[in-house]
């Protein structure tokens, strides 16, 4: 019950808005704050894994059907596009707390702060680079394949933060929370450009024309690929010691609000990850660029006198081709940027309780139900990734809080979510999932999703 796993994107509807939960905070810092503090379970208050992949699922791969694999592996190519793509993103939370703070009559503003560990990856589908490897040149005389298609970004950092959320009346509040990146480990190869095409020779039956401007940039991985140490509890170890202000660092903020424009109408929203990394230790560089002709092979055995033989002249034609490609490892300091998300709603409150039971304290809802539309958006390398969510909420008896949630997103226009929270004294039981609708069929599914989580919270309205 300690565990959260997600089998999605990064876009968390089912938390977001839910004030109730300590986990909204890290969505929206300006969230309104309905307990005095919160205590999270070392490495087990949050601990999440997100996979998605648009254009092409398990299915389309792997089903038990008359249809051959290298066919559908062919199929897959031909419908995917270079703007498909891969995610996979995971966090695991090692400590956080909360506590409130202010006028002892009236504590309005909250202080959080934490540290979690996060995996983030986007691979773009190269679909050029995928066609030339099923069909090879000999059928695409003349074709230009391009060579930009190759984009992928993943790293995995260590995360430091400190949250102020203030309550400024009983219409607005406000938060801001900032954040300490170490990086553990980098690589980045994006804004690819270059060609690849093969016409009919002169001097051979085909030349072959490169022209290149690739460039791959990676930190924290050089000591580990190159480095003497072959245990991998060693290479745990570095880690751990990278967790704390390791050997690239960088800075960043999220900013948020909430604002109440009636007693049943009120709007958020927030802005994540606004921050970089500057990579200056343990990396190395890979560029390869400028204009190459290759026109083949000419096979005069008679020229190899050194070594006569077939596989000396084998040899000799893997180093002539090998030397075409100078592949320069260079040590640049290069900075990258954290993905921002972004996250917006509009909600209204209705179906009001029996005024006996009204708690008429300003951050707290008389009202059982809600209603509204969320708004999520993420920066990618190629283009921002968006989600719609509409959303009913309903509060069940002291104990009881449900959401239900329909989202349009990349991987799925009939993504249906379920989520229930429970307070039992000072615990909180919830769970999320999303896709429900996939569940008799996962193999069919772009995305799924699961979540799971245990909170210690004191002081709940």
């Amino acid at each position: 019950m300690l565990i959260s796993l997600i089998l999605t994107s990064q876009n968390k509807q089912g938390l977001y808005g839910f004030s109730e939960l300590p986990q909204s905070l890290l969505l929206n810092p300006g969230e309104k704050v309905e307990y005095e503090w919160h205590l999270g379970v070392p490495f087990a208050s949050h601990i999440q894994t997100s996979y998605g992949a648009s254009g092409v699922t398990l299915r389309d791969i792997f089903e038990d059907n008359q249809v051959s694999f290298n066919d559908k592996i062919q199929r897959a190519v031909s419908n995917l596009s270079d703007t498909d793509f891969f995610t996979l993103n995971q966090q695991l939370e090692i400590f956080s707390a909360g506590f409130k703070t202010g006028p002892s009559y009236d504590k309005d503003t909250y202080l959080s702060f934490g540290l979690y560990q996060e995996t983030d990856a986007i691979v773009y589908f190269p679909k050029d680079y995928a066609e030339l490897l099923l069909e090879g040149n000999l059928n695409n005389i003349n074709r230009v394949f391009d060579l930009s298609d190759l984009n992928l970004r993943g790293e995995l950092i260590s995360v430091l933060h400190f949250g102020y959320n203030k309550r400024v009346s009983k219409k607005l509040t406000y938060g801001f929370r900032g954040k300490i990146y170490s990086s553990l480990a980098t690589i980045s190869s994006i804004n690819n450009g270059g060609t690849f095409v093969t016409r009919p020779g002169g001097n051979n039956f085909f030349q072959h024309q490169f022209n290149l401007d690739i460039e791959i940039q990676t930190s924290g991985l050089k000591s580990l690929i190159n480095g003497s140490n072959s245990d991998p509890n060693d290479n745990i170890k570095e880690f751990r010691r990278n967790l704390f202000f390791g050997k690239n660092l960088g800075l960043g903020f999220d900013v948020g609000f909430t604002y109440q424009f009636s007693n049943q109408w009120s709007m958020s929203a927030s802005l994540q990850d606004v921050g970089f990394i500057r990579h200056s230790k343990d990396i190395e560089n890979y560029e390869l660029k400028g204009n190459i002709i290759f026109e083949g092979v000419n096979p005069l055995f008679s020229d190899q006198t050194e070594n006569p033989s077939a596989e000396g002249f084998v040899e000799a034609i893997a180093e002539d081709f090998n030397n075409l490609f100078d592949l320069e490892a260079a040590e640049s300091k290069f900075t990258t940027l954290r993905p921002i998300k972004f996250n917006s709603s509009l909600t209204y409150d209705f179906g009001k309780e029996n005024e006996k039971d009204c708690n008429c304290h300003n951050t707290y809802k008389p009202y059982l139900n809600s209603v509204g539309l969320q708004l999520y958006g993420i920066k990618r390398p190629l283009q921002p990734q968006v989600a719609l969510t509409a959303f009913y909420y309903r509060r069940l008896f002291n104990i009881l809080r449900a959401k239900i949630t329909y989202t349009v997103d990349t991987f799925s226009s009939k993504n249906i979510g379920f989520g229930i929270s429970g307070h039992i004294g000072n615990y909180n039981l919830y769970a999320f999932a999303d896709n429900l609708l996939e569940y008799q069929n996962l193999a069919n599914a772009n995305s799924i999703s699961l979540q799971l989580g245990l909170n210690l919270i004191f002081g709940q309205k």
